[in-house]
């Protein structure tokens, strides 16, 4: 049975969620007909634009861009803070609602999700008479709108959603993909992250139909298994599976919440160095060695990427983690400024197994010689006998203060570590 995979994306769900909570407390206007916002003040972490109306947009007000320039664009908007903790029990409540048609639903977000709709298919007239139940229903019971993607796999039902907003269901079957997608600009392909549309550029790929129809190996010459990845995803190949129970991660991996948002590589790497350190002293401690490594990024608005390789041999060494982590946040990342970022590593081996050399399209990071990987044991027994950070490599010091400065750039936007260690 062909797989039928909805994706049900909430329609600016900040704002949405904040003009419904409003309009029940009284408000006399909705601040999805207005030109609106949420956001913060420039002295808060959340300085940027997290949500706009469609009114706000029409002054090319972008989400992820300082609330100072949203304000210059247009005097008279209304600007709204976030509140988290109410977004949190509107998305629990919208899937509580959605595991009333099936429980295969994996959700992906605080306001998205995919639904693997085979298995009630035979309820329906078709796909898109679900859908509307679905999309109608929502709208009804809880004043909010849906956009709702269907297709064959994930992949596809995602870039549907994205088609024309508010409220509207979209297909984008296999069969439609030459016509719907693929004379969409580069940049609105998922997964295709700023650094990756600049490389396609450069090769004069402008559209998804562009790459497509590329040379995959010239593509993956220039962005390794990513391209692979992206070439498959211009021709519509994805993955079907719902995943409607996390699976469980075997690894070990650590991931930090940051005070201030990052939005430069330089406030970035100083991060990804601190997590690898602390990922690969957790590792030997443990007699492992990591096969995979996976970086994780939450946005501003709380949308959540992540990409993963596989290393070209096993190892727990700081630099080759944290190298591989910088190598797959520059594949993704869209150059939106980033709250949280994180590094997992899995395909863990006994530090003591032998290892067998194998060739991979994707060029990780080498191992440290075995000078340097004395020096890092050492570095480990000192840090282990007087505490975390009591010993570190001078490459990963704070640049040098001025006076009158507290800490450095990266020190202030590291904020408490969430630890997530699994074995």
């Amino acid at each position: 049975m062909t797989p039928i995979i909805f994706h049900i994306d909430v329609n600016s769900a900040y704002l949405s969620w904040t003009a419904v909570e409003q309009l029940k407390n009284g408000a006399a206007v909705d601040l999805r007909r207005i030109p609106s916002i949420i956001g913060g003040d420039q002295k808060s972490r959340h300085g940027v634009v997290l949500a706009k109306s469609p009114a706000a947009k029409r002054y090319g007000i972008r989400t992820g861009e300082p609330v100072a320039n949203a304000f210059r664009k247009c005097p008279n908007l209304v600007m709204c803070p976030p509140d988290h903790r109410m977004y949190r029990e509107k998305s629990r409540l919208l899937m509580e609602y959605l595991r009333t048609f099936t429980k295969e639903i994996e959700q992906v977000s605080v306001d998205e999700c995919y639904m693997d709709f085979t298995g009630i298919a035979h309820r329906y007239p078709s796909p898109e008479a679900g859908a509307a139940e679905i999309k109608d229903g929502i709208r009804e019971r809880f004043g909010f709108t849906v956009n709702i993607g269907i297709s064959t796999n994930k992949l596809l039902a995602k870039m549907a959603s994205d088609f024309e907003k508010p409220d509207k269901i979209h297909t984008l079957y296999p069969e439609e993909i030459r016509e719907k997608m693929w004379p969409l600009p580069i940049g609105e392909l998922y997964m295709a992250g700023r650094s990756s549309v600049d490389v396609l550029k450069k090769l004069e790929i402008n559209t998804i139909g562009d790459l497509a129809q590329a040379d995959k190996n010239l593509i993956m010459l220039h962005l390794k298994s990513h391209g692979k990845m992206l070439w498959e995803f211009a021709n519509g190949i994805g993955g079907s599976v719902v995943q409607s129970e996390p699976e469980e991660a075997k690894g070990i991996g650590n991931s930090t919440t940051l005070r201030e948002d990052a939005s430069t590589m330089e406030e970035v790497r100083p991060v990804f160095d601190r997590l690898a350190a602390s990922v690969g002293r957790r590792l030997k401690k443990a007699g492992k060695k990591a096969g995979m490594v996976s970086m994780e990024i939450k946005y501003h608005d709380f949308r959540t990427a992540s990409h993963q390789a596989q290393l070209e041999k096993p190892s727990s060494e700081p630099e080759v983690l944290a190298r591989t982590a910088c190598s797959l946040f520059l594949e993704i990342w869209t150059g939106e400024p980033v709250r949280l970022l994180g590094i997992r590593t899995s395909k863990l081996t006994e530090e003591t197994a032998p290892e067998q050399l194998s060739i991979f399209d994707i060029e990780m990071p080498k191992e440290p010689d075995e000078k340097h990987k004395k020096l890092n044991r050492a570095l480990d027994e000192l840090n282990e006998r007087f505490g975390a950070g009591a010993v570190v490599k001078a490459s990963r010091l704070p640049k040098k203060q001025t006076p009158g400065q507290q800490e450095s750039a990266s020190q202030k936007r590291e904020g408490t570590v969430d630890e997530r260690e699994k074995l």
